[in-house]
């Protein structure tokens, strides 16, 4: 790893992001396979952030196919049970949601914490969705709309899952935290990049950080990205696979949103009607409050700062992983651009015109 030292380094979410990589070969893979699940078939390496996958795929045409994923062992274990547990509440309150499904041990349980290149490392092994990653499907605003009701509809799920241990762990991506990216804004080449990002910055810390304590709050999905979505090849207007619950946090309900709409923005076209599609959409499943409604653009705004200023950290650490960690990047600054002037009392008002509640009322004090 290289690049120079900023105050993130220090973060607890900076150990999970600048950690090696930590593989795992395919025959240790076969072997963990075997002995905790009784299982054989052919393992093809899969792409992942932190996590080592596999693609299982057994001998006979007809049995199911298999994800199995080793965490990075600088995950806590706890960690991988809040995910874990968010999966089994998921079967048994909302099992139409398209979520992966765990196949339990030999042992009768649902992960293992075997040793692994002498670390402990949880092992789960889930189920594969069928489908188009949505990055290689065509876009369309009846696309983003059914991944806004999808994402309404595993909120409302989610939110009765019980708190557990792992809920207040610091995690990368989590908006609550925007402020720690600040030091990273040093690294972003340009002075007109630094005010850009430094301006959404800024934005969280004086108007955003202070209300967060009185929105609603709840686990979160949290990275409800392209990535993370699989879509119907034949209809790609249906959402096929919700994938990766491994930056879930609690947080504020406002916040999954702001995360998922930011990936939807077209720098383009008009942001704010975007954004207001993309809020209705969820709103027509989960209604919003006028409260969480007068932070979504602000929260946008840091989900974009933080994926900019992150990205070219680790990038600048991990020059040969560039390719991966800036994947996101380019659109990003194009999109934080277009946030960059629009006007809050538009926004505010469009954003409630869009989702009209009981108790929204135009008239309340302006957003600063």
């Amino acid at each position: 790893m290289t690049g120079p030292a900023t105050a993130f380094d220090a973060l607890p979410e900076a150990a999970v992001l600048s950690a090696p990589p930590a593989p795992v070969d395919a025959g240790q893979a076969a072997a963990l396979l075997r002995s905790l699940y009784g299982l054989q078939g052919s393992l093809q390496a899969l792409s992942g952030d932190r996590d080592a996958n596999f693609l299982v795929t057994p001998a006979s045409a007809a049995a199911q196919r298999w994800v199995l994923k080793i965490s990075h062992p600088v995950e806590a274990a706890q960690v991988a049970d809040l995910q874990t547990q968010a999966l089994l509440h998921l079967r048994r309150h909302a099992p139409d949601l398209p979520v992966q499904r765990l196949h339990p041990t030999l042992a009768g349980g649902h992960s293992a914490l075997p040793r692994i290149g002498g670390a402990p490392r949880v092992v789960r092994l889930l189920s594969y969705l069928e489908g188009l990653p949505m990055p290689k499907a065509p876009r369309s605003p009846r696309q983003a709309a059914a991944i806004a009701q999808v994402l309404a509809r595993l909120d409302m799920a989610l939110a009765g899952l019980p708190t557990h241990a792992a809920s207040a762990h610091r995690l990368p991506w989590d908006i609550q935290h925007t402020e720690g990216v600040r030091s990273l804004t040093d690294l972003l080449g340009t002075a007109q990049r630094q005010a850009l990002a430094g301006h959404a910055l800024d934005r969280f810390a004086h108007c955003v950080k202070p209300r967060l304590p009185a929105l609603r709050r709840q686990a979160i999905h949290n990275d409800f990205n392209p990535f993370n979505l699989l879509v119907d090849p034949d209809e790609p207007d249906t959402v096929r696979g919700i994938l990766d619950f491994g930056d879930m946090v609690q947080g504020p309900t406002i916040q999954d949103v702001a995360v998922a709409a930011s990936y939807h923005i077209d720098a383009e076209g008009d942001t704010l009607q975007a954004i207001a599609a993309f809020a209705a959409a969820y709103h027509a499943v989960h209604p919003l409050r006028p409260e969480e409604l007068d932070l979504l653009l602000d929260l946008i705004r840091a989900r974009l700062a933080m994926i900019v200023c992150v990205g070219g950290w680790r990038a600048a650490r991990d020059p040969s992983n560039a390719e991966y960690v800036l994947r996101n990047n380019a659109v990003s600054w194009t999109r934080l651009a277009a946030c960059r002037d629009i006007d809050q009392t538009w926004a505010r008002d469009a954003l409630r015109a869009a989702c009209p509640c009981a108790n929204n009322v135009l008239d309340r004090p302006r957003a600063p």
